[in-house]
């Protein structure tokens, strides 16, 4: 008789896989050499254009760091962490895990610029990379007094510590800092002025809520501080907002933003000429946004040290500078 099976004969059906955790399973050195690694097949693997990537990593990974303050302090802040290298040509991908082990291996350091640097330079050793960037991410508090009354109250700005390093080992170290402050119209002052002594009519000046958004690149060998950059900012514009407030103080900061009207013009400029008497600063780029209670619309502006190469005033997320 013929052993040959009809067509509609099938086969049997395979071992089902455990569908059970195996609490109890601890991966050996052997078992881990033989787990698959997708990430460093070779080329043939490569889907879409076989070309470099700039930047590949991992973005917004959270920890708790240690940041050191002016005074030499040290002040814990729930932190950002965007970490990226660069991938060549013929390289299936990276490492992800390792972006964040190396890092990890630096939590307990009080983090500055410099720390920064010690990362990226391990990031290119680590992952095998020509170019690598970092971002910290974090608020920092400051404890401020009112103009008057002698309360005190937690300002919050908003911070970033980022480095770069290129494929000639070449490293960036830039501080990003949010300054929110008040804008007194000097064209409104001087429409008010004229309505009380023409007419003796009262009037109120239009002012509002504005923000100067700071990059400024640390010079090689020089140290700044967030307060330090926060000085530079409070000195060109004098109008910082008040945390806590009394009728007395609030009548101060009307004469405050008497005193130091500006448009966004003056504002952009008046944080250029701080930041540029700043020897430790070797570069900068200053976004200033005026969000209008004329008008519907904000009013803004954007400057530059301008050095060759440097950073330029190519900033355009303006409705980023909502405050």
């Amino acid at each position: 008789m013929s052993q040959t099976k009809h067509a509609h004969e099938t086969k049997p059906a395979a071992h089902a896989p455990s569908r059970v955790y195996d609490r109890a399973f601890r991966a050996s050195e052997a078992y881990k050499a033989t787990l698959p690694d997708m990430q460093n097949t070779d080329a043939s693997q490569i889907q879409g254009a076989n070309v470099p990537i700039l930047q590949v990593g991992i973005s917004n990974f959270r920890l708790p760091l240690l940041f050191l303050t002016k005074d030499g302090g040290k002040i814990q802040l729930e932190t950002s962490v965007s970490g990226t290298v660069s991938l060549s040509a013929d390289h299936k991908g990276i490492n992800m895990s390792r972006i964040m082990r190396v890092f990890y291996e630096f939590q307990d350091r009080v983090f500055t610029p410099e720390v920064v640097e010690e990362i990226l330079r391990r990031y290119k050793q680590d992952l095998g990379s020509s170019r690598a960037r970092l971002r910290l991410e974090f608020n920092y508090p400051m404890i401020k007094p009112s103009l008057r009354s002698g309360l005190k109250g937690w300002q919050y700005y908003r911070c970033c510590y980022e480095g770069t390093i290129d494929d000639l080992d070449r490293v960036r170290k830039f501080i990003h800092f949010d300054f929110v402050y008040s804008s007194a119209c000097p064209c409104s002052g001087e429409l008010a002025e004229h309505a009380r002594t023409m007419r003796d009519v009262f009037t109120i000046p239009h002012s509002q809520r504005s923000k100067a958004r700071v990059v400024a690149e640390i010079a090689e060998a020089s140290h700044l501080t967030i307060e330090e950059i926060q000085e530079l900012c409070l000195n060109a514009l004098q109008t910082e907002t008040q945390v806590m407030v009394k009728r007395e103080d609030e009548q101060a900061f009307a004469e405050l933003n008497g005193a130091y009207m500006k448009f966004v013009e003056d504002a952009a400029r008046l944080v250029y000429e701080s930041l540029d008497s700043d020897s430790r600063i070797r570069d900068f780029q200053v976004a200033c946004a005026h969000l209008e209670s004329l008008h519907s619309h904000d009013a803004v502006a954007v400057i530059n040290k301008g050095l060759p190469g440097g950073l330029s005033a190519d900033f355009s997320e303006f409705k980023n500078l909502i405050c």
